[in-house]
């Protein structure tokens, strides 16, 4: 039985910086030092999350003594809020409904604060060991596996109603490539790409209590701010991948705020969400059913500031059409015509495009009119 590894702390720092300065992408990272892009992607959080400690001042020896007593008394009130709290995350996993260990895997939360993985596995009573190895399961991707995702991409941002079965054909017969339909399926699951026709609301059990209707059916959008579309999408790099976050004001089409990441996790989406409602709130917010809509953290952000929660119909194309028709324009605009070597020059290159697209580039929709005009216009009426 292999030995779990262990890194020193200054090793880690390492890796850490060289992700922040973002000369390269996690994923060369990875494979530069031999490491999942996941562990690296949990020592950034950590890193990020402690970089505060570094200015504080040390303590006198009464400080010190009175912040033991603290500590202890503290430590016996975490025991009991965080006992309290599992049992709460217990009920609202409803467990009477799937019993079997392997259903009971897919309640595993490894963004959650609270719970370690290693807690949840003890609470849901499956092996620890099966949870690590779906997690180590995410390896460094081959030249030839990221030329199928570009191919993928671009297939699906042309026709995104075609299914795994068509673009699998279209892979064989444009690219020669040896690929079966399964892996296929796979990738795109992967990529987080679905293909846009109405089908069976085949939902998991646990996520079906975080759905929420679809709102905009027949509501006319005629103010800023009234909905906010949000959605996540795939960007290819030269070697590599990233994903972007965008939140768009659906009746001016004015970027509100976005944000990348390298892995797939709820907490860029969540901190982005947090960064924009700061500043300004929305009635509505729609999304699809995604995996990062669909859960409880996202919810509760919402209902805690007071925000309507909208979902589009499983697959239905048209409900959030205005958020796509934003992503097929950027990635024709900037990502097909371009190679993006490190997240930095992917950075820069949408801090530009952002701007360019908000206050300069005209919006057939908005008769040649550009965003920014639209939205800041509309929100000066409003506010007389």
């Amino acid at each position: 039985m292999n030995k779990r590894n262990h890194y020193p702390a200054e090793f880690k720092t390492k890796v850490v910086l060289e992700v922040i300065q973002e000369a390269s992408t996690v994923n060369e990272i990875a494979a530069k030092y031999g490491i999942s892009p996941v562990v690296i992607s949990r020592w950034k959080q950590e890193f990020l999350e402690r970089a505060a400690e570094v200015f504080k001042k040390g303590p006198s020896d009464a400080e010190k003594e009175l912040d033991k007593q603290q500590r202890h008394v503290a430590e016996l009130e975490r025991k009991v809020g965080q006992l309290t709290y599992e049992v709460d995350w217990l009920k609202k996993k409803n467990l009477s409904k799937l019993s079997e260990p392997t259903g009971r895997k897919s309640f595993v939360d490894r963004d959650n604060p609270r719970i370690s993985v290693k807690r949840q596995a003890q609470l849901l009573s499956i092996n620890r060991s099966s949870v690590y190895r779906r997690i180590s399961e995410q390896k460094t991707l081959s030249d030839a596996e990221l030329f199928v995702m570009r191919r993928i991409d671009e297939i699906h941002t042309g026709e995104p109603t075609w299914g795994y079965r068509t673009i699998t054909t279209i892979l064989r017969r444009d690219y020669g490539l040896l690929i079966n339909r399964k892996r296929v399926r796979r990738i795109l699951r992967d990529m987080g790409i679905y293909t846009i026709y109405p089908k069976p609301n085949l939902s998991k059990r646990y996520h079906s209590q975080y759905i929420r209707p679809y709102l905009l059916r027949k509501l006319e959008i005629n103010r800023p701010d009234q909905v906010w579309g949000i959605d996540i999408t795939y960007i290819r790099m030269k070697k590599g991948f990233m994903y972007l976050f965008v939140i768009i004001d659906w009746y001016s089409r004015y970027i509100v705020d976005y944000e990348l990441s390298s892995t797939l996790d709820k907490s860029f989406v969540l901190s982005c969400l947090k960064r924009a409602m700061s500043h300004r709130k929305p009635e509505i917010i729609n999304s699809d059913q995604g995996g990062h809509f669909t859960n409880p953290d996202y919810i509760l952000l919402l209902e805690s500031a007071g925000v309507k929660i909208s979902m589009d119909g499983r697959g239905q194309c048209l409900d959030n059409a205005r958020t796509e028709r934003f992503f097929r324009t950027l990635k024709y605009d900037r990502i097909y015509v371009n190679e993006y070597a490190t997240p930095r020059e992917l950075r820069q290159m949408l801090n530009e495009y952002m701007k360019t697209y908000n206050t300069y580039r005209p919006h057939s929709s908005l008769a040649g009119v550009c965003p920014l005009d639209v939205y800041s216009k509309s929100k000066r009426i409003v506010a007389a």
